[in-house]
């Protein structure tokens, strides 16, 4: 088990060196000026030479590159040349709102798949399993921010019963907090709890199939004692796998959502920052989405191993 992970965190930082190369590149070969973008056309050459110098944009590439690194390993993600203030303080406040959002459409999509995924599995042909996977397919097709704009139009303008965007802030207490993100969380689950029951069906029924299930009945074990004590358990690897793909899409896709609610997360930082040039903010805030994404993965990898002994004799 210790070879498997220590395998596996080499792998994650070869994964994250590699990407800070890539980010760190794309960033550089848009086109413009940053320095010049902020102070506008009418800027003295002399003045935009004194923001780049005060930005850090002069020197080399390389030079500039790993003192980014050097920074981002020390906890210093620079500081935004539009609102002046430390990166690492405008991703804490922004994490305030993706992250419970990420967790609680994490929780409704798992909580809404995993027992859809199993129905639809045990009546395998039924009118149910037909059913749910019509629905899934729905599910699937629908664009989340369409969906998202169906939702405020019932339940914010129609009902009154969520209001229509903003965030309070969780000094206005936990329930205004969660009551602003509930619509936001249910437009990124569903289309998540869509994919998510179709491979508990699919990772179900490929264990129903094999002989230990048989077994299992013959030794006068009811269907649902069977499902729930030797069945679900091997289901949910290929669930894992896209549970820590949904939670990284989620954490890192939500700038559509964010925007059409008008919340003050990541992406919609992310969504700013490009469009103000504020390169300092894109760059280190999409590394830090890549790194959430590959921490994530490790850890579904070790989860994997810790489920199936296979791959920790295989490693």
């Amino acid at each position: 088990m210790i070879r498997y992970a220590l395998s596996r965190l080499v792998s994650l930082c070869i994964s994250l060196a590699v990407a800070s190369v890539v980010i760190f590149g794309v960033i550089e070969v848009i086109p413009g000026d940053p320095a010049a973008f902020m102070l506008g056309l009418n800027a003295t050459e002399e003045t935009v030479a004194a923001l780049r110098a005060e930005l850090g944009l002069e020197g080399s590439v390389v030079t500039r590159y790993f003192s980014w690194v050097g920074g981002l390993l020390a906890g210093d993600f620079g500081t935004s040349y539009t609102y002046r203030v430390p990166v690492s303080d405008l991703v804490l406040a922004r994490l305030q709102v993706s992250l419970p959002l990420t967790v609680y459409a994490l929780v409704l999509s798992t909580a809404i798949a995993i027992p859809v995924g199993v129905a639809a599995a045990v009546r395998r042909g039924g009118v149910a399993d037909y059913g749910i996977m019509a629905a899934t397919q729905l599910g699937i097709a629908v664009p989340n921010f369409w969906f998202a704009m169906l939702l405020v139009l019932v339940f914010s303008i129609g009902l009154g019963w969520f209001g229509a965007g903003g965030f309070p802030g969780w000094e206005a207490g936990v329930w205004p907090g969660i009551k602003a993100l509930t619509l936001p969380a249910v437009a990124l689950a569903l289309p998540q709890a869509s994919i998510l029951a179709r491979v508990m069906r699919s990772g179900l029924l490929e264990v129903l199939g094999q002989d230990y299930m048989r077994t299992a009945r013959a030794k006068g074990l009811s269907g649902q004692q069977a499902v729930i004590g030797h069945g679900l358990r091997n289901a949910l690897i290929p669930v894992m796998t896209i549970l820590g793909l949904q939670f990284s899409f989620l954490l890192a896709g939500a700038i559509i959502i964010e925007n059409v609610f008008f919340l003050p997360g990541l992406g919609r930082l992310i969504f700013q920052g490009i469009t103000q040039r504020d390169l300092i903010v894109v760059e280190s805030v999409v590394m830090l989405l890549v790194f959430a994404v590959i921490l994530v993965t490790f850890l579904v990898d070790i989860a994997y191993a810790a489920i199936d002994p296979r791959l920790r004799r295989s490693a």
